[in-house]
């Protein structure tokens, strides 16, 4: 996806980390510190504001699953995932 390469983010990226990369993008090609291209800070500016929209839209359409199985399974214990993983290795002793 152009969007996801031009913010640099990676395959898995929180909302947080998503928005963070966009602030720290447009600070770096804002058109006022690029006195000397104001032309291609702008036109930098204008992806980086397409590809923030574009990736924001797709998360707004996601759908999380709620169920229980899938809310344990993302939220279990290390133990519990152990367990899940490998089984109780007392009992293989």
């Amino acid at each position: 996806m152009k969007a996801k390469s031009l913010l640099g983010l990676r395959e898995k990226s929180s909302l947080k980390e998503i928005k963070n990369k966009y602030k720290n993008l447009m600070k770096k090609w804002h058109p006022d510190k690029h006195k000397d291209n104001i032309e291609k800070a702008t036109k930098m500016s204008v992806k980086i504001n397409e590809a923030y929209k574009t990736i924001l839209e797709y998360t707004s359409h996601y759908e999380y699953p709620f169920d229980e199985e899938s809310i344990k399974a993302k939220y279990q214990s290390p133990s519990d995932w152990m367990k899940d993983r490998f089984g109780n290795k007392k009992n293989m002793i």
